[in-house]
């Protein structure tokens, strides 16, 4: 079986309330029409967000610099809160670096070869026989793809330890000659971050146990969400149908996957969903508050961070691990990203 020992998590170094952030935004855009300007200091004010971080200050994510100098900035910082957070998240399992058998890094905000795990391998001086996994381009869902990937290697390696260590830094691909909603939407919910989870396959192990994952894939979707590789950097994609199409799925997503598992929606005790914006929120909850349950956790995790893309069911998870649980409950983990896809673990307290 494989247990959830610990989550930890790291913030970059800036960090800006919205009303901070707000009259930065309204100077970038003085020469658009005064009413377009109205309309996005709106999506601003209604995004859900209170407060968001970045590796990178409010001068340079407005300065028009190059995509060459924003990507050398997000190589730098990512892998400084990789090494920050994993031996923040040893530190808390009480292990040390060496004693990781499996490593999986995800991130799809930037672009690194070698990837992040190669020089948090030598920075921490990890085992030279460790089996490395790097993630790059599955968006929000990473984080629960690098689970279930961690899930996979240890059903298959009994008293193995494995960490997945998730990157991300949205404000880097923030694009500063493009006025459209996609981009607008997209700085007005995302945020930088860090986290890290460690998952064991021994015996005895204190945690969480992931009872099942699942992937779940939509068709004829490419096109709803992901980054086109443009002169300036990663320009976000997102389609404005995103919230309706997963309600129209959801049926498919989530009670299927029960069922295999001999369990139904009634036994749920905990929802820990990826927070991917406010309507994406707003449409789960509808899904599952007309049956007496909360998506609480989630809704606070986007408020004080924003959409850590992968980082952020990360964060929703930590949150569980610290409230009081009684054995035998059951949660649900879930996630939205490009390809359109879904991810789902499910969780036995």
């Amino acid at each position: 079986m494989t247990k959830i020992v610990t989550v930890s998590k790291q913030l970059p170094k800036y960090s800006r309330n919205t009303e901070e952030i707000i009259p930065m935004v309204s100077t970038w855009m003085h020469e658009q029409p005064e009413r377009f300007q109205r309309k996005v200091i709106k999506i601003f004010e209604n995004a859900g967000v209170d407060k968001r971080y970045s590796i990178m200050s409010p001068e340079e994510v407005f300065t028009n610099s190059s995509f060459a100098e924003r990507n050398e900035i997000y190589k730098r910082e990512v892998i400084q809160l990789g090494k920050k957070v994993l031996e923040k998240a040893l530190q808390q399992a009480n292990w040390k670096a060496t004693d990781i058998d499996f490593i999986i890094t995800v991130s799809c905000t930037g672009i690194m070869i070698p990837s992040v795990d190669a020089y948090l391998i030598n920075e921490l001086e990890m085992r030279q026989d460790i089996v490395r996994l790097p993630v790059t381009e599955m968006g929000c869902a990473a984080g629960i793809s690098g689970m279930l990937y961690a899930h996979n290697f240890l059903k298959a390696n009994p008293g193995k330890r494995a960490a997945v260590i998730a990157l991300e830094s949205p404000t880097a691909t923030f694009q500063l000659n493009d006025y459209s909603m996609t981009n607008i939407v997209s700085a007005a919910i995302f945020g930088d971050g860090a986290a890290c989870v460690l998952l064991s396959s021994e015996e005895d192990r204190e945690g969480p146990e992931i009872l099942d994952g699942e992937m779940y894939h939509f068709y004829d979707a490419t096109t709803m969400m992901g980054f086109d590789l443009v002169d300036t950097g990663l320009q976000m994609v997102l389609d404005k149908a995103v919230p309706e199409t997963i309600s129209e799925h959801f049926p498919k997503i989530v009670y299927p996957f029960l069922e295999k598992n001999n369990k139904n929606i009634e036994e749920l005790t905990h929802l820990i969903f990826h927070p991917g914006g406010r309507k994406i929120v707003d449409t789960v909850e509808k899904l599952f508050g007309s049956m007496g349950k909360d998506i609480d956790d989630t809704k606070e995790v986007l408020r004080l961070y924003g959409n850590m893309s992968s980082v952020t069911v990360l964060y929703v998870l930590e949150r569980f691990l610290q409230k009081k649980t009684t054995k035998g409950e059951l949660g649900l983990m879930l996630s939205f990203g490009p390809g359109f896809s879904a991810q789902r673990l499910l969780l036995e307290f």
